[in-house]
Parts: C-alpha cells; structure tokens; sequence
C-alpha cells in the first residue's frame, strides 16, 4: 500500500504531502500517516511545510467513517484528528501550509493551524461547511476559528457555513497569501526556508505562550 504522506527533506524543511488518490479525507489511516512523518521532522528539520495533491489540500474527515455503524471508531477518529490539528497548532517548528486545491471542514482548520499558509489560485472553495452538512464545530474547530478567523468573517464562517475562494479566504483568516498554482511550491519552499533562519528555541517559546493554554484546554476535554 502506497504512503499516504510522503516526506522529503529540502534544505532543513521537511515537505509532508498527503495524497490518497481521492479526496485526502482524514481517516485513520491517514491521520497515523501524519503522525509517522511528523514524529520524522522532529528529529530532522528546523521547519515543516504540509501540502495536498493536485487541486486539493483535503477535503476533511472521513464521513463514512463518521456516519457508520461504528460508533467507536468513529469517535476515536474523530480524537485522534483532533489531537492531531492541536500537534500541528501547537508544532514547536515553523508550519507552512501549501493548499494545493480546496480545503474543506477539517482540511480548512488544518490550515488554521499553519503559521503560514499560501494556496494556489484558483475555482477552489476553502471553508467550514459543518453546519450545511447536519454537524456541529466540535471545541477544537470552534477555537481555532475563533483564534484564527477575522471578526468579521467568523459568524458567517463558522455558523453560516460560508465556502470562500482563495482569495476572500485570504481576507477571512483561512491564508496568507495565494499565488499562481506553478508558482506554490516554490513560493511555499521559499518562505519555509526563511523560517529556517529563525531561533528555533525561541519560536518554540513564543508560540507555547500564545497557543498552549488553549492546546491544553483542548486536550484536556478530549479525555
């Protein structure tokens, strides 16, 4: 069976790219992915860039998981995505986030963990769709919504299940930058390798004082 996450190591940033060959939906499998090529940056890079294939960052959890018989695997599923978003906030290396594509429920919070996040131009839709599809922002997502959303969008992101396009996502809080799509790559490499030059101590501090109260908090509820 093919990785679900890659890793490549470029001038001290390791590049993670999920690709499942569909729709790059959080599932379990993929979820322990993440986990494996994370645990492989930590010893190996000063900055990790996360991306998706082709016209998708992720397309969010896996909804037959969740809307299965199974009740079990779905809520610890939905756990172990949940630990997982509070890893990537809370990353004591820098994070960039390439959205290749569309980026939707868990894959639009993904990139409201990244520390810079750059998506390709495009018809693409980014976006919390959760309460259009029958399911309530769980704690985590409301969080980072709250943290990372402009004021003026977060009503309308969160409870009106508004998609944006890259470019009104920019203005909501989803991104910082959008660029043509040739150009992500390098656009995100080039940025990721100026975070290479940065105190790694001292990020690391810095974004614990910003985002541990509220990781912990997160955590915390999830046992």
């Amino acid at each position: 069976m093919a990785e679900l996450a890659t890793y490549e190591l470029i001038d001290h940033v390791a590049v993670v790219a999920m690709d499942d060959g569909k729709a790059n939906v959080f599932g379990p499998d993929m979820i322990a992915a993440l986990n494996r090529q994370l645990d492989r940056a930590a010893d190996e890079a000063k900055v990790v860039l996360l991306t998706g294939r082709p016209g998708l960052l992720s397309g969010g959890f896996d909804l037959r998981v969740i809307r299965g018989d199974d009740e079990h695997v779905a809520r610890k599923m939905t756990r172990g995505g949940a630990r997982l978003l509070m890893r990537l906030y809370g990353l004591p290396q820098p994070l960039v986030i390439a959205s290749t594509g569309h980026a939707v429920a868990l894959g639009a919070l993904c990139l409201l963990t990244g520390d810079y996040r750059i998506c390709a131009q495009g018809d693409f839709r980014i976006g919390l769709n959760e309460t259009a599809i029958g399911l309530a922002l769980p704690p985590f997502a409301v969080m980072l919504a709250e943290e990372r959303l402009s004021r003026r969008h977060l009503a309308r992101a969160t409870l009106g299940a508004r998609m944006f396009s890259p470019e009104s996502a920019r203005d909501a809080g989803f991104l910082d930058e959008v660029v043509p799509p040739e150009k992500l790559r390098e656009s995100a490499l080039e940025v990721a390798r100026q975070m290479v030059d940065l105190d790694g101590s001292a990020f690391a501090a810095t974004k614990q004082g910003m985002r541990g109260a509220s990781i912990a908090r997160i955590l915390e509820g999830l046992r």
